[in-house]
């Protein structure tokens, strides 16, 4: 163990742990120097592509949020549409049931006030030509009467 310890002795300079000589500020300088070029070179162009990103990044959210919001609108705008339309789909529908049946049953009184009309129409001919038939079988009736009458008496005189 003396050894190594001999050996740490022997190698250090006089000056002790820290010697003040030229290299320290030589080396402050380096990193200073290091530091500089490393930042103007390096960071500064990197810092500037990550807050040009998290700009883009920050107004496309935004702008996504506002374009969300303007389709929540339309949606809603839409479904109210859709809706009256389908209100007012029902209302003809509704409509046009009623005018069907009322134009169902204006036609089928129609109907049957005409078909009453023919019926009495046909009723008043029937009348007609069986009173004119009644007539014209008195008239024959009276005829042959008038015929046997004479038929019958003519051969007894």
């Amino acid at each position: 163990m003396t050894s190594w310890l001999l050996l740490a002795e022997a190698g250090a300079p006089e000056g002790g742990l820290f010697d003040l000589d030229a290299t320290l500020p030589l080396m402050a300088v380096q990193v200073v120097l290091l530091t500089f070029i490393l930042n103007s070179l390096f960071f500064r162009p990197v810092g500037r592509a990550v807050e040009e990103r998290e700009g883009y990044i920050t107004t496309s959210r935004a702008e996504a949020k506002e374009k969300l919001a303007q389709v929540a609108r339309l949606e809603a705008d839409l479904r109210e549409q859709l809706k009256d339309a389908r209100q007012q789909a029902q209302k003809l529908i509704v409509e046009a049931d009623q005018d069907m049946d009322r134009l169902y049953r204006e036609a089928l009184a129609a109907a049957t006030a005409d078909a009453n009309t023919q019926r009495e129409n046909a009723r008043r001919e029937i009348d007609a030509e069986r009173e004119k038939a009644m007539a014209q079988l008195e008239t024959d009736a009276e005829g042959l009467a008038d015929l046997i009458v004479t038929r019958l008496l003519a051969p007894a005189r």
